[in-house]
């Protein structure tokens, strides 16, 4: 047993589906359920049922979940601590981003970083906001930039920094596509690309409530994890997607972004943008980078 065959096993129990499991790990399906099976064989337990149409976890792999959880976060907060332990000399700033902020805030920020901080070296892990705050906790990261949860780890610091932009998603030749602006009336009969809730809550409430606050139903038409992969659906037809405005920058051919009229009262706080890092913890690089951002945060936000 190693320690990628229980993150292996955590991520498909998460999904309970071994090809999005295998994509948030970075790595083919054939690897994970490698992975997994020789973690089944070592333990000499079935932790999935597995047919051609469905996983679910049998009462064991349901038992055992949270004790995976716990060993991986052990094992990386013992990383953590060796990784600190070799001098500050060496220290490269970790820090965790969505997919929009990873596509539009983050590659902007470093260039001003580049140019007015060249000593703050920084590795990006894009991650969706449900993972990016286990391993703030673990220490495998210093700061994140995230959609903070409705219920927010007391343990955790969440500094907003803006409201990010809705915009549609849709085909160059859709009837709406030369419009300047579109309101959730204009979508009421639509077909929708919607991302799965456990995975991206945030993503997936804010398209469901601005229909409910105008009195209408979302006609979901396809459930997509990824923003690149939703962009990319809207290109083949499969319908229209509400997503942030730095989605654009994925640049898919024959796809254009349209502003979403969002009416007085609409809800906003699924398209906060938040830096998050671990309260009470002193951290200089993390401290000058946070500064950094602050004193650009305005030039940031008005592309946002």
């Amino acid at each position: 047993m190693d320690i990628n065959q229980l993150k292996c096993f955590i991520a498909a129990a998460e999904t309970l589906h071994f090809g999005r499991a295998a994509q948030s790990l970075d790595m083919l399906p054939a690897s994970l359920g490698r992975h997994i099976k020789q973690l089944e064989d070592n333990l000499d337990v079935r932790l999935f049922q597995r047919t051609t149409r469905s996983v679910a976890l049998t009462e064991i792999g349901t038992s055992l979940l949270e004790d995976a959880r716990a060993l991986v976060t052990q094992t990386e907060a013992f990383e953590s601590r060796v990784r600190d332990m070799r001098g500050s000399e060496n220290r490269v700033l970790r820090v965790g981003a969505i997919d929009s902020a990873a596509a539009g805030l983050v590659p902007q920020f470093l260039a001003i970083l580049r140019e007015e901080a060249p000593e703050i070296a920084v590795q990006i892990i894009e991650q969706k906001t449900i993972r990016l705050l286990p391993r703030l906790l673990s220490g495998g990261l210093d700061i994140a930039f995230c959609r903070p949860p409705d219920q927010r780890d007391p343990r955790i610091q969440f500094r907003t920094l803006f409201f990010e932009t809705a915009v549609v998603a849709l085909r160059h030749d859709h009837p709406l596509a030369d419009s300047s602006l579109i309101s959730i009336a204009d979508l009421a009969e639509e077909p929708l690309i919607v991302p799965d809730r456990r995975s991206r809550p945030h993503s997936h409430d804010l398209t469901i409530k601005l229909f409910l606050d105008a009195g209408l139903t979302a006609r979901v038409a396809q459930v997509a994890d990824e923003k690149q992969t939703i962009v990319n659906l809207v290109a083949e037809g499969t319908g229209l997607a509400i997503v942030p405005r730095w989605t654009a920058r994925f640049q898919v051919s024959g796809v254009r972004f349209v502003p979403l009229d969002l009416p007085v009262g609409a809800t906003r706080s699924k398209l906060i943008l938040a830096a998050a890092w671990t309260r009470g913890t002193r951290d200089p690089v993390r401290d000058a980078f946070l500064d950094l951002l602050d004193r650009h945060l305005e030039t940031l936000e008005a592309t946002a």
